[in-house]
């Protein structure tokens, strides 16, 4: 059989890649020139085709075993490898914090320059900040206007309760003068939407816990895992390190994941994770959902231009007195 080379699975943008992949119980290996994962049944195993060149990370779960020949291929093709608990969280411990990243040398390198231009000025990586900022309301604001079945579930933008969360946020916002002022403004508005969805489906004292057991926390947790994987593929291929944050804590090394992540997070995977636990839907469902709504919104293409252009906007002195106004 006719076997890829690299360049010839790097034809599919990373930006434009569909799929991504929570396995469990099962072996991946290569098997004639294509990776696949094999489950044990108890009268026959089966392969499953893994189509790596459309991928963009595979998260291993629970009873998961990968081959050094599978590895090399996903490397060659630029997928990004996760280990991690049932159902999808927490991450474990691996190179480059929580993923394997391919070692690619062949990557851009003009956004890692254009990124240390800004990142060592604590105001202009306090603009860069407030650019995600707004960049995350814009994005929450086009997915919830478009997307039909959010209508659909009585998730409305111009729903009065919004009016003025949205209206606080924009103008804390503008004046924050530190990190920390837009990670209480944030937090604030994460808090609004907690309880906006809640009441829309019907699920009374809703309380954020990272460590419960209920539904909709535990599908907050895996859809915030997607979202992770999502952000640390975008840097990988832009070449910019995990730790150069622009909001979150600086003792955390993988920051900057946080804060690509954040800007797909409430548009996305907050409402669905309360959808879906109003119907009672299973870990697989959930995921279903959240990765074709990944898909339909192009989260992955909001990512790479929002990181496209903080990292190379032009940060002169006018532009950071005019945000500081």
């Amino acid at each position: 059989m006719e076997q890829f080379s690299p360049s010839d699975m790097k034809t599919i943008l990373h930006s434009k890649r569909a799929n991504m992949y929570y396995l469990e119980y099962c072996r991946v290996m290569q098997k004639d020139g294509r990776v696949l994962y094999l489950t044990e049944a108890k009268k026959e195993n089966q392969y499953f085709n893994i189509p790596i060149a459309n991928t963009t990370v595979i998260m291993l779960g629970t009873g998961t075993s990968i081959t050094q020949a599978a590895m090399r291929m996903l490397s060659q093709a630029g997928v990004l490898v996760g280990f991690c608990g049932g159902g999808g969280t927490p991450l474990h411990m691996a190179s480059e914090v929580e993923w394997l990243t391919p070692q690619s040398e062949y990557r851009p390198t003009e956004y890692l320059h254009g990124w240390m231009k800004f990142w060592f000025d604590d105001e202009k990586r306090l603009m860069a900040a407030k650019t995600f900022q707004q960049t995350r309301i814009g994005f929450l604001e086009q997915v919830w206007n478009r997307d039909k079945d959010l209508k659909a579930e009585g998730f409305s933008i111009k729903d009065s309760q919004l009016t003025s969360p949205f209206e606080t946020f924009h103008q804390r916002t503008d004046t924050a003068k530190k990190q920390s002022d837009l990670l209480l403004t944030e937090a604030q508005l994460t808090k609004v939407l907690y309880k906006y969805a809640a009441n829309n489906v019907s699920i009374s004292d809703f309380t954020r816990q990272h460590q419960s057991t209920d539904k909709a926390n535990d599908f907050l947790n895996h859809g915030n895992y997607l979202a992770y994987g999502l952000a640390a593929s975008c840097l990988w291929v832009l070449g910019i390190p995990h730790g150069f944050a622009v909001m979150h804590g600086k003792t955390r090394r993988g920051a900057l994941v946080f804060d690509i992540a954040d800007l797909i997070k409430d548009a996305i995977v907050l409402p669905w994770a309360f959808i879906c636990a109003k119907e009672d839907a299973t870990e697989q469902e959930f995921r279903q959902q959240i990765l074709q709504k990944f898909t339909d919104h192009k989260a992955m293409d909001c990512m790479f231009e929002s990181v496209k252009k903080v990292a190379l906007q032009d940060y002169t002195q006018t532009q950071i007195e005019e945000q500081n106004l």
